[in-house]
């Protein structure tokens, strides 16, 4: 059985959330949650209360044990981006891109 859980508009690029998503695809969601808890980036933080969403959208709907489930795959998609411009010398303008992301996981149990 899958369990999945999406966060959108998280404000940080992809490029930066898939060095964190990354360190935590296919390992067993205690290690990923403990992998998350101690990594020294932005994006670990909302990962981190991603993951533990979906650990207990599938103890509370599904009555699946969290020891049984592992990250069968995560993965960050580009969101939209907001462009903003700052107006620079001699006329011009620098264009700001504020980039986000879209987020999704999906744990599976393991088999016997």
């Amino acid at each position: 059985m899958d369990v999945q859980a999406h966060l959108r508009y998280l404000p940080i690029s992809a490029q930066k959330v898939r060095l964190v998503v990354d360190l935590v695809r296919g390992k067993s969601v205690n290690e990923a949650l403990s992998i998350l808890r101690l990594t020294n980036k932005r994006a670990a933080r909302p990962l981190y209360k991603l993951l533990a969403s979906a650990v207990a959208n599938a103890e509370e709907n599904f009555g699946l044990n969290s020891d049984d489930l592992y990250v069968a795959t995560i993965y960050a998609n580009e969101g939209p981006t907001r462009k903003w411009r700052r107006f620079g010398a001699r006329g011009r303008f620098k264009p700001i891109l504020r980039r986000s992301s879209h987020v999704t996981v999906i744990l599976r149990e393991y088999e016997d």
